[in-house]
């Protein structure tokens, strides 16, 4: 499935490509209930055809109707939906309510055909279909817009300040599950609504004869085999090892730490991964450092018991990781 963020942009150029103007909106922030996370995009024409979306439909309808009519002019601008202005004829504010009672703030930039916004459109579609995140800064005063090197993989995925927006953007979010399990079922039926593109490595033929898991894809190779592979674990990877099969987890875990995965960790009590480790050290050959990238025992110490709750503490551990929360600020 293709990432949708990859499909707006494709839109955008192909727009562009054909002497449209086209306006790119990207929610920057939410404020309670909201139904597009910060960092959703979608584009637009001033006829009203448009791909992507910001909420359930209320924001891009007060939109397109307010484009149609010759609104957003302007090279960039911030709109706010779903707060109710206090001044009388402010224009900043727009009146739509948002039935789940949130609030959406939206960057509007409107951008003509011509070679600099299709090359920046076309390096930004690159890193989506990449290896690695970049952070792409907006000036709210002239609008101009750069790809800058991310910093570290971790943090908030937009970030305002009142001269320019940094926004994080980068490959989609992939989950890498080494072995299928009771724990593994789980965690892909956490992670997929999550938005995470899920693959379960399982070379048992026995283990993957009923696999039946929508939104899930099965890859029938050893996991280490699989996570060694070009291109298979970007700067937006998790890898985590369910299986209790020191074949399986081990050697995943061996392949793991040499890639750019922000997130790598198996399953096992404390005693056990006691064990892991010394083994990683000295038949693996792993390094002290390596070793230290790995979440063992996995998860946040919940006190899980079932599947279920093991799955619900790796994923929220995970979750953790990628927001760049240490642990003891939980």
């Amino acid at each position: 499935m293709q990432h949708l963020d990859a499909r707006v942009l494709e839109q955008a150029l192909a727009w562009l490509d054909s002497g449209e103007t086209v306006w790119l909106c990207t929610v920057l922030a939410t404020f309670g209930s909201s139904p597009r996370a910060p960092g959703s995009i979608m584009v637009a024409r001033a006829d009203g055809r448009h791909l992507g979306s910001l909420s359930g439909g209320c924001v891009e309808e007060d939109f397109l109707a307010r484009l149609g009519c010759g609104e957003f002019s302007q090279r960039v601008c911030v709109e706010r939906y779903g707060e109710q202005s206090q001044e009388p004829g402010d224009g900043n504010r727009s009146r739509v309510h948002l039935p789940c009672g949130g609030i959406l703030q939206v960057l509007i930039e409107r951008l003509e055909p011509g070679d600099c916004n299709r090359q920046h459109l076309a390096e930004l579609l690159a890193v989506l279909r990449g290896q690695a995140q970049k952070i792409r800064r907006v000036s709210l005063g002239e609008g101009h817009s750069e790809l800058l090197p991310a910093g570290n993989c971790g943090g908030d995925r937009v970030e305002v300040t009142e001269e320019d927006v940094h926004i994080r953007v980068g490959p989609a979010l992939r989950l890498i599950i080494a072995g299928l399990s009771s724990v593994t079922r789980a965690c892909a039926e956490f992670a997929v609504p999550l938005g995470y593109e899920v693959i379960v490595c399982e070379p048992r033929e026995a283990e993957y004869r009923d696999f039946n898991m929508p939104g899930v894809r099965l890859e029938k190779a050893f996991p280490a085999l699989f996570i060694a592979g070009s291109g298979n674990c970007h700067q937006q990877t998790a890898v985590v090892a369910m299986t209790h099969d020191p074949r399986i987890d081990d050697l995943a875990m061996m392949e793991a730490v040499k890639t750019e995965a922000f997130y790598i960790g198996v399953m096992g009590s404390r005693r056990t991964s006691d064990k892991r480790a010394a083994r990683l050290l000295s038949a693996g050959g792993l390094t002290a450092e390596e070793v230290e990238k790995i979440h063992m025992p996995i998860g946040l110490a919940l006190g899980s018991k079932t599947p279920a709750e093991i799955a619900l503490a790796v994923m929220a551990d995970i979750l953790r990781v990628q927001r760049g929360i240490e642990r003891d600020a939980l």
